[in-house]
């Protein structure tokens, strides 16, 4: 078979499962459990994680022997401005374009501020970046953000942290037929099954930080969620069968003894 790449603008990845890094016990499980799902990409919260720390004991240090590719993001703004300069500063440090634009609207649910996320997105677009938004699982929003040159959108499935899974797949099935650019799904997704699940939905990749890190064993949590995304995107390009209210044989009854095909009966 040939190989299955996903391509978001000049970059490409083997593995479609995108991972965080907060939440872990210990920076021994975080080193773990990124090992173990198999990941490319790690985003970093540019407002709450150190990025100058290079010493051993530092998330930075595992990141950089790991050699990840770091998706710096902009979670904990509020406002458009905000998220921009944040954004700014973690090129300026990180030396990358990549950058997950989160504007929060609402402290207590943390769902997106789409408005804001787009005039973020359109200043960011603007200065040269790989912009991938973090926005409400909204088909009008995903066109507006591919159309103002988001190289990815990323819908969420649930609230985060919630664990509660794809909420609303109708919508993103609709996101992903009308998209030009991959579809991530972020936030939400609590086991394994839910990510198998969205990857069954055509998406091209999950990103999810407490389904890994606050499971009761980490590591055996991301080995599994490795594996699920990768069932679930073989299982999409194999092509599920239809659903059908009655059953069907799965073996022909031509030829069975006592049926009428057989000419005996």
């Amino acid at each position: 078979m040939p190989e299955d790449i996903l391509k978001i603008d000049q970059f490409e990845f083997r593995s479609r499962l995108f991972t965080g890094t907060g939440k872990y016990p210990d920076l021994d499980t975080a080193r773990g459990a990124l090992e173990a799902s198999g990941c490319e990409v790690v985003t970093v919260a540019v407002r709450r994680v150190d990025l100058k720390a290079k010493g051993s004991e530092s998330i930075m240090s595992v990141l950089q022997e790991g050699g990840y590719t770091l998706l710096p993001n902009t979670a904990g703004c509020y406002t458009s401005e905000d998220a921009v300069r944040t954004a700014r500063l973690a090129r300026e440090l990180l030396d990358t374009p990549l950058v997950k634009l989160e504007v929060i609207g609402d402290e207590k649910t943390l769902f997106p501020d789409v408005p804001a996320t787009i005039e973020a997105a359109k200043a960011l677009v603007d200065d040269g970046f790989t912009v991938l938004p973090y926005f409400n699982d909204d088909p009008v929003a995903a066109r507006r953000l591919e159309d103002l040159g988001c190289a990815a959108v990323m819908p969420l499935a649930a609230p985060i942290g919630s664990g509660l899974g794809v909420r609303n797949p109708f919508n993103i099935e609709i996101i992903v037929k009308h998209a030009g650019v991959p579809v991530i799904v972020d936030a939400g997704v609590g086991t394994a099954s839910d990510a198998a699940v969205a990857m069954e939905l055509g998406i091209d990749g999950v990103l999810m930080n407490t389904a890994i890190a606050g499971a009761k064993d980490p590591v055996r949590m991301a080995r599994a969620m490795k594996l699920a995304v990768q069932a679930g995107r073989d299982a999409f390009l194999a092509g599920r069968i239809q659903r059908k209210l009655y059953a069907t044989a799965s073996s022909p009854i031509a030829g069975v003894i006592g049926s009428d095909q057989d000419g005996r009966s």
